[in-house]
């Protein structure tokens, strides 16, 4: 039996709770700013983002925070049209949940406290990936599946069937 619409949503939550807990944890383990080295290349830190992927417009003077909101909104309610007419399959509702639980959890903390919580840093010495938190992983990897998903499926040989 394959997952229906409820199962994915689930899982969008289960996503955007998870991604909560872990920030809630952090901010009470952490002061803005500080570090705590795990390994010799990914420390744990606390950051706020106000900006979107790798701070981008995180500079300006607010209104990009209620940009990201309704974009992000948006955005879930046309991966969730997706999802419905793809529930039946694995991958792409997958993606779709992924992206959304993410999305969601980087909302709630948006509306909170007006900027993303970061806690995750991997660096190689001087050198570093900006810090990110698992809402930015989840919609990454939602990301990365619905891509591969969509190539794989375009390099299978048509059926003659029409796509369900």
């Amino acid at each position: 039996m394959r997952p229906r619409l409820a199962h994915w949503l689930t899982l969008a939550g289960a996503v955007a709770l998870l991604d909560q807990l872990t920030k809630q944890i952090m901010l009470s383990v952490l002061a803005g700013g500080e570090v705590i080295a795990v390994t010799g290349f990914f420390d744990l830190v606390l950051l706020y983002n106000r900006g979107a992927a790798f701070s981008f417009l995180a500079e300006h003077s607010g209104w990009q925070r209620w940009f990201f909101i309704v974009l992000a909104v948006v955005i879930c309610g046309w991966l969730f049209k997706l999802m419905r007419e793809h529930q039946h399959e694995r991958a792409l509702p997958l993606a779709f949940a992924l992206i959304i639980g993410g999305a969601i959890g980087n909302v709630i903390d948006r509306i909170a406290i007006g900027a993303v919580v970061d806690f995750l840093y991997f660096h190689v010495g001087r050198y570093g990936w900006p810090a990110f938190n698992l809402a930015d992983s989840a919609i990454t990897l939602g990301v990365g599946i619905m891509l591969w998903s969509q190539l794989r499926d375009a390099r299978q040989p048509p059926t003659g069937e029409k796509p369900s």
